[in-house]
């Protein structure tokens, strides 16, 4: 496996540097560029809804201290109302210029969150092995504390509904020294999907593009749960965040 997935890997590497160039390069229609994006995702079959977006420092909700600023689904009803039909994502795009939308996970994908760092870390072991990786977006966040996203598989719909976990108990397991830092968004949560808009000028943009086929989680998971207890054994703080957080 060496030498050839040494090839595979700089291949795969190169190919997400001359994206990441070809993504910082001003488009000529912005907004054409964010509905393109949006509909290559729902395509893919991940289910949108719209969120809330900047307003200055601030969020465009009301809310006084939002706690996750341009990171929330604008509506209650996010979970019916995520969809993947064409029609109404252009609807919503061009009639919410400046939303951003979030995907509702556990219905056909789940995410993995981690901590920048051990992602990119998790990332770089994963395509040196040859595993077939998904969709990955990076989220910027104030104070060293931006996260990379894995797009993989959901888990499915068991016939028994109590074999399901809640996300809560997914991104907070019982001993966090298990798995440092990791976050399991399955159902009843949500990630926002690139290309978003975050305070500060930071943004969620993907790495690698949706695509990529979905992978099953287990087959990321054991890579990305060393890379969070290196991350976590090298001093950074871990902070726990309760998910999702309400409106």
């Amino acid at each position: 496996m060496g030498a050839e997935s040494g090839r595979n890997y700089r291949g795969e590497e190169s190919r997400i540097s001359q994206w990441l160039r070809r993504r910082q390069k001003p488009s000529a229609d912005p907004g054409a560029e964010r509905e393109s994006l949006l509909l290559a995702a729902a395509a893919a079959g991940l289910p949108l809804a719209p969120a809330a977006h900047p307003a200055g420092y601030r969020c465009s909700c009301d809310r006084v201290g939002c706690p996750t600023p341009a990171r929330h689904p604008v509506s209650f009803a996010w979970q019916t109302q995520s969809t993947t039909d064409r029609a109404q994502i252009e609807r919503w795009a061009s009639g919410q210029p400046q939303a951003n939308f979030i995907t509702a996970t556990g219905m056909v994908h789940d995410v993995l969150d981690v901590p920048l760092d051990a992602g990119r870390n998790a990332l770089r072991r994963l395509l040196e092995a040859g595993i077939d990786v998904g969709p990955v977006a990076e989220s910027g966040a104030a104070n060293g504390q931006s996260r990379m996203l894995f797009f993989t598989a959901t888990r499915g719909t068991p016939e028994d509904e109590d074999e399901w976990w809640p996300c809560e108990l997914d991104c907070h397991p019982e001993t966090m020294d298990e798995h440092p830092g990791l976050r399991w968004h399955c159902r009843g949560s949500y990630v926002l999907v690139p290309p978003a808009r975050l305070p500060e000028d930071r943004s969620v943009d993907w790495i690698r593009g949706p695509e990529h086929p979905l992978p099953d989680p287990l087959t990321l998971l054991e890579t990305l749960t060393d890379a969070c207890a290196q991350y976590a054994g090298e001093g950074h703080e871990h902070h726990p965040v309760a998910w999702p957080l309400g409106r």
